[in-house]
C-alpha cells in the first residue's frame, strides 16, 4: 500500500427497492425501502463501501448528510485515521442531529473507510477487527412478519422452517393485535418450533404505557420467549427499565439508539437486557465497538440488529456479541438485491467471509436500477 494514501472521492446515492408484498409490524407498513449506498476511494484507486437503511422514504437527506455535511470532512484525510475522522465528523455534525439521519450518515462513510481498510491491507474485516471466531458465528433466522391472510398455523410453519435449516433462534413480530389474538400466534409459533428453540419477541415499540405492555407480555411470557424487544419508543428508557423490573422476560433493545452516552444510560437505568446496537445506525463501526464495550463492563451481550452482511464482521470480532440477525430471503430485508455476493449459512451458523473487506461490492446493475433519479452525488475528485 502507498504511503500517505488520502481520500480522494466520496459518493453517495438513495436506492429505493420495493417490497414485493406489503408488510406489517406493530404500529406500520412497509412497501419499500431507501438505502443510502456510500463510496470512499483512496488516491491508491481502493474502494470501501459503507451504507445505511433511511426508512421508507427520506434517503435524500441522508444522502445530502454524506456529500453535503460530512464529505468534506473525510476528503484529503489519511483513511486509516478512523478515530480522527468520526471525532472529526461528529463535532461537524453536532448542530444537525446526534441521532436519526446525520448520524447513519456519519455511520455510512465510517463503515466506508473500514472497508476500505481491510481492503487495502488485503483482510477480512472481522480479521482487521480482531477476531475472535475463525470460521463462523451463531445467528438467529428473523421473520414472523404480519401478513394479510396469514394465520398462527402459517406464521408456526414458517419459523418450523428456519429451524428445519439448523437455525436454533428464531424471531417474529408482537404487539399489533389484541393480547388473545397474540397468544394464538406465539403459542403456534412454539409448538411448531418446540421448546428447546430460542424464540424472540418483536414488539417495535407497541405499547406506550406500563400497565398494557406488562399484560401482553405476562401473557406470553408462558411460552418462554428469548426477549422482548422494543416493548416501548426508544426514548422510554423508564418504561424499559420498568417493564424489566415487573417481568422475568429480558427485555431487549437499542436498534435505532445512536452514540454511546445513551447507550449507557440503558445500561445504567437498566432497562436493557440485551442491547440491538446497530453499526449502520449508531455512529458506525467505531462507535459499536465502543458501545460493545461499554456493554461488556456492565455483563451486558449485544446481538446487533439486522444487516447481516455487515453485523456477521462484527459478531465474529468482539466476544460479547452472540447473535447475528439473519435473514433468509429479500422479503423484508431486500438489502440483498443491491450487493453483488451472499453470506453462507452452515447448521444455522454463519459462514465468515475469506475476501477483504466486507465481502462483497455493490451490484452495479441492481444499483444502477433501483436508484432514485437526481439522488447520486460526489464530492472529490471526478
Amino acid at each position: 500500500m502507498p504511503d500517505h494514501v488520502t481520500v480522494s472521492t466520496v459518493e453517495a446515492r438513495v436506492a429505493r427497492v420495493p417490497l414485493e408484498r406489503p408488510t406489517s409490524f406493530a404500529t406500520r407498513q412497509v412497501t419499500a425501502r431507501d438505502y443510502v449506498l456510500v463510496t470512499v476511494t483512496g488516491d491508491d484507486g481502493v474502494q470501501g463501501r459503507g451504507f445505511c437503511y433511511a426508512g421508507s422514504s427520506g434517503g435524500e437527506v441522508v444522502r445530502a448528510a454524506v456529500t453535503d455535511l460530512l464529505g468534506a470532512v473525510v476528503l484529503g484525510r489519511d483513511p486509516l485515521l478512523v478515530e480522527r475522522i468520526w471525532a472529526d465528523m461528529y463535532q461537524e455534525a453536532l448542530l444537525h442531529g446526534r441521532t436519526g439521519s446525520v448520524m447513519r450518515a456519519l455511520s455510512a462513510l465510517d463503515i466506508a473507510l473500514w472497508d476500505r481498510n481491510a481492503r487495502a491491507l488485503g483482510l477480512p474485516l472481522h480479521r482487521l477487527l480482531g477476531g475472535y471466531h475463525a470460521e463462523s458465528v451463531p445467528a438467529y433466522a428473523s421473520g414472523g412478519y404480519y401478513l394479510d391472510g396469514k394465520t398462527p398455523e402459517m406464521l408456526g410453519e414458517e419459523l418450523a422452517g428456519y429451524v428445519a435449516e439448523g437455525f436454533g433462534a428464531v424471531k417474529m413480530k408482537v404487539g399489533r393485535l389484541s393480547p388473545a389474538e397474540e397468544e394464538a400466534r406465539v403459542a403456534a409459533a412454539r409448538a411448531a418450533v418446540g421448546p428447546d428453540v430460542l424464540l424472540m419477541l418483536d414488539a417495535n415499540n407497541a405499547w406506550s404505557d406500563l400497565p398494557t405492555a406488562l399484560r401482553a407480555v405476562e401473557r406470553l411470557a408462558p411460552y418462554d420467549p428469548y426477549w422482548i424487544e422494543e416493548p416501548f419508543s426508544p426514548d422510554d428508557i423508564a418504561n424499559h427499565a420498568r417493564l424489566a423490573a415487573a417481568t422475568r422476560v429480558p427485555v431487549a433493545t437499542g436498534e435505532i439508539e445512536a452514540g454511546r452516552w445513551r447507550h449507557k444510560e440503558l445500561l445504567d437505568r437498566q432497562g436493557a437486557a440485551v442491547l440491538q446496537t446497530d453499526a449502520a445506525v449508531c455512529g458506525g463501526i467505531t462507535e459499536f465497538r465502543r458501545i460493545a464495550a461499554t456493554a461488556a463492563s456492565y455483563g451486558v451481550p449485544v446481538a446487533p440488529h439486522w444487516f447481516h452482511d455487515l453485523h456477521v464482521h462484527l459478531v465474529a470480532a468482539i466476544p460479547n456479541c452472540t447473535f447475528v440477525e439473519f435473514f433468509p430471503d429479500d422479503a423484508v430485508l431486500n438489502f440483498r438485491r443491491l450487493v453483488d455476493t451472499q453470506l453462507a449459512v452452515r447448521g444455522g451458523r454463519l459462514v465468515l467471509p475469506d475476501t477483504p473487506g466486507l465481502g462483497f461490492a455493490f451490484d452495479t446493475e441492481a444499483v444502477e436500477r433501483y436508484t432514485v433519479p437526481g439522488t447520486a452525488a460526489a464530492v472529490g475528485a471526478h
